[in-house]
């Protein structure tokens, strides 16, 4: 019971009722007590002044003892609970009625007899009981002068009003009807909570219950199964519980889409490795077989076949060094190590020196390879190494997928805010089925001339992402057989005003 939070609520709450059960009895009885003796001694305030006005208690500076017989047996007829007691100016006790053996003290306190008299109404006043060493009473007093209205004080009429009733509580609650009833609605009502308190718990977990069922449930289907938690639907009337069960459902959510694209990332792993071994084996493979044809042929081979041999070699190992050098620059740009710092530089003057750079491999591959540029082409503001290799990547698939007599052109045109680069090309285009997963690692479109299309299908992806640190994004038009347009914006540098003092 105590492991849910309903039997730990139902618990404390028990707890918390019988603490405040107590305290609210304890302050029941105290002040109903309290409230007794104030009354009390405000209807018998006057009493000992009566009992000095009425009997000569002294004579002759001592106790008159036929006089204070006869007020204690009026007394007695009157209410037997109320002592008498005479005292001396010093609070000495001369006599008194209560039972013989009874007193236990010789002498009160006269520091209460002396607040009563002085007439004030913050009662109760509680002296001093001689029946009782460490107990206090409330009373009423009065001095005894030497004689009826005047002269010297001879002591004091001392009355303890409430004898030895209210002793106790259980001779409290006895004497009090009232009492009772108000300790019996009081229990009753703490029952009533008790039992009730548990139900009212109850139902307000359900919907926590089935908060933590469909967290169970989320776990154990794999964090595959959609949350089944539904809030209320007005957002007026959603408490806590509601709130928290709509950051489970968006969170299930989220993690349902991680746990799929992480699936997805391995099988894309899984099919890069793949890749990876299949295009680093064909490089070595070949290299390995010209290499051991050139030792097993040794002095066989014309100088002419082995130069032949070696060429071959030479190429599958750039090839091969090619790849890995991709393979290095994409992790490095995943794993965040590429830092982008921008800087405001001349976009015409970089695509022109790039151009220059594959002029010959275009003439070469007889491509016309072009650049379309403004001579007011603004600064942009980019980091200029990385962004001069998404252009060479751009153009080296280009220039590959572009067969002789086609032109490979690097436009750049102005806006407002932005310029847009583009790289065009007259060559075999990209089918419609494939311009979904040009950018993906590995993937490479059908090859039209195998001579060319070489590449490890590595550069679109290093350029996508090197654009994407850049906070911008790559797009792609193609016709099938016309051709192909890769475009994306770089922001135009403004230079700060200075503003001279």
């Amino acid at each position: 019971m105590f492991r849910t939070l309903h039997g730990k609520l139902s618990a404390v709450l028990l707890g918390l009722l019988a603490l405040l059960g107590l305290f609210y009895i304890s302050l029941t009885l105290y002040t109903t007590r309290k409230y007794i003796e104030e009354v009390d001694q405000k209807l018998n305030r006057k009493l000992a002044s009566d009992l000095a006005s009425e009997k000569i208690l002294f004579k002759n500076g001592h106790v008159h003892q036929p006089a204070l017989k006869e007020v204690i047996d009026m007394l007695m007829v009157i209410n037997p609970n109320i002592e008498v007691y005479l005292l001396d100016p010093q609070g000495h006790i001369l006599a008194y009625s209560a039972p013989s053996g009874k007193v236990k003290r010789q002498q009160v306190s006269l520091e209460p007899i002396q607040r009563f008299l002085n007439g004030t109404n913050n009662l109760p006043i509680l002296g001093d009981d001689p029946s009782n060493l460490n107990g206090q009473k409330v009373f009423s007093v009065s001095p005894v002068p030497a004689a009826p209205g005047s002269g010297p004080l001879t002591g004091y009429v001392y009355v303890i009003l409430s004898g030895r009733e209210y002793d106790s509580v259980a001779q409290m609650l006895q004497g009090s009807y009232i009492l009772r009833l108000g300790l019996w609605m009081i229990a009753a009502s703490l029952l009533f909570v008790l039992l009730t308190g548990p139900l009212l718990f109850h139902i307000l977990t359900r919907r926590l219950r089935r908060l933590t069922t469909a967290v169970e449930n989320f776990e154990k289907a794999g964090f595959q199964a959609p949350a089944t938690f539904l809030p209320a639907s007005s957002p007026y009337t959603q408490d806590e519980i509601d709130r928290l069960g709509s950051v489970f459902s968006h969170m299930a959510a989220r993690i349902q889409q991680q746990v799929q694209e992480l699936r997805d990332a391995d099988a894309q792993r899984r099919e890069m490795v793949s890749n990876v071994s299949h295009d680093l084996r064909t490089p070595l493979a070949a290299l390995q077989g010209y290499l051991e044809t050139l030792l097993i042929k040794e002095g066989e081979l014309t100088p002419a076949q082995q130069r032949e041999y070696l060429s071959i070699a030479i190429r599958h190992s750039e090839r091969l060094g090619s790849l890995v050098a991709q393979l290095f620059e994409l992790a490095k740009l995943d794993s965040q190590e590429v830092q982008v710092h921008s800087e405001p530089f001349s976009l015409a003057e970089l695509v022109q020196d790039i151009v220059q750079k594959y002029q010959l491999v275009a003439e070469k591959q007889q491509v016309h390879l072009q650049t379309q540029l403004r001579a007011d082409l603004p600064f942009v503001t980019a980091d200029i190494a990385l962004l001069e290799r998404a252009l060479e990547n751009l153009i080296e698939n280009a220039l590959r997928h572009t067969d002789a007599g086609g032109v490979v052109a690097v436009l750049a045109e102005p806006d407002t805010t932005t310029v847009t680069v583009q790289v065009k090309d007259t060559g075999h285009g990209i089918a419609t089925e494939d311009l979904p997963r040009i950018f993906e690692r590995f993937y490479q479109v059908a090859k039209h001339r195998s001579d060319k299309a070489d590449g490890a299908g590595l550069g679109l992806a290093i350029t996508k992402r090197i654009l994407e640190l850049h906070h911008t994004d790559i797009q792609v038009e193609s016709v099938l057989n016309s051709g192909t347009t890769f475009s994306f914006t770089l922001p135009i540098y403004r230079a700060t005003p200075v503003i001279e003092k």
